[in-house]
């Protein structure tokens, strides 16, 4: 075996280990994944057209000042809110019900 075809060797070696550790990696990050229908925007309990969640009820409303669920800025801002579904996903909304993150159940 030549220098070069060390060198390659070496290269495919990596990049193979790379691989298999990415995907060791996504697979343990399965309670993290938005792919996870527990964390999907399409699950009836995350999405913004369930009442629980939506910018209509009151309790997620910009202009009720008694909201304890806001999201705020770094400024003060209320740019959103956050609700819990029944299987323990927080969702965050921003204040038009836009689904803008989630924290997966623990």
């Amino acid at each position: 075996m030549n220098k070069i075809q060390g060198r390659k060797m070496k290269k495919t070696l990596v990049v193979s280990l790379s691989l298999i550790a990415a995907c060791t990696a996504s697979a343990q990050n399965w309670e993290n994944s938005p792919n996870n229908w527990a964390n999907s925007p399409n699950n009836w309990a995350n999405s913004s057209n369930n009442w629980a969640n939506s910018p209509n009820n009151w309790a997620n409303s910009p202009n009720n000042a008694n909201s304890n669920n806001g999201v705020f800025d770094n400024s003060g801002n209320r740019i959103g809110y956050s609700s819990q579904s029944p299987n323990g996903v927080t969702n965050i909304y921003n204040n038009n019900g836009d689904r803008i993150g989630y924290r997966p159940a623990r």
